[in-house]
């Protein structure tokens, strides 16, 4: 099972910003209720995501981001998750990004997550426009070169491009893939980042080319399906 929250080894939900209600929540004997006799794994959505596109990108050393409602994120190093078993999820959506910026839903101010999800673009476009914006209103803006709507993404693109160069500057991936359903749904959101308004690259540290979710809205199902043969078979590899 794919999950979007950090279950630490006592099998309760340490962290989910988004859902502060499941804090503690026992996930561990709630599925065994719910599906009784069943074998049961879970990881962190953002991570099993990586673990999909690195097998479909042939690449052991991937950086993957999931665009949508909030930022989630996972790494893989010489084919293993990072950070590894027991050590939490790879929670790239609170990488601080901006210092003084928006406050963000976990309390800290200029996350990720809080510059470049769906939500946080679309409130940044209700700001420049000086109007709600719908998530439609937004995509036929930027087909139409509205300056309020280009802005909007640029703030998101940068934003991206910021955490990519962060992590490629301690971690040194070979690829980083964008995902979510944000995402798919803006036209070249991915060759946006790739070329952000502020260029991230410096001599002797390029930033790593940036690609498109080859799975789609499926690499979190995906992951899952790997992580479930994975323990079926005995073993847990990469976890």
């Amino acid at each position: 099972m794919a999950v979007p929250a950090t279950v630490g080894p006592d099998e309760q939900v340490v962290s989910w910003p988004s859902r502060p209600s499941w804090t503690g929540l026992a996930l561990g004997p709630v599925l065994r209720v719910l599906v009784p006799g069943a074998a049961i794994a879970w990881a962190d959505d953002g991570d099993v995501a990586a673990l999909a596109e690195a097998e479909a990108a042939d690449c052991a050393d991937l950086l993957y981001i999931g665009v949508g409602t909030g930022i989630g994120g996972g790494l893989l190093l010489g084919g293993r998750l990072c950070p590894g078993p027991g050590r939490g999820s790879f929670e790239l959506g609170h990488l601080v990004v901006a210092s003084g910026g928006p406050v963000c839903v976990c309390g800290r101010q200029g996350c990720l997550q809080a510059i470049a999800s769906g939500p946080a673009t679309l409130a940044r476009a209700r700001e420049l426009y000086g109007a709600p914006v719908t998530y439609e209103e937004l995509r036929e803006a930027l087909r139409t070169g509205r300056p309020w709507a280009m802005a909007a993404i640029d703030g998101t693109c940068q934003a991206l491009a910021t955490a990519i160069m962060g992590v490629t500057e301690l971690l040194h991936p070979r690829l980083a893939v964008l995902g979510g359903g944000f995402t798919a749904g803006i036209d070249n959101l991915v060759e946006r980042v790739a070329t952000p308004p502020d260029p991230m690259s410096r001599s002797g540290c390029p930033a790593p080319p940036v690609a498109a979710a080859r799975l789609g809205g499926l690499s979190s199902l995906r992951g899952a399906v790997l992580l479930a043969r994975a323990v079926t078979a005995g073993a847990v590899p990469l976890l």
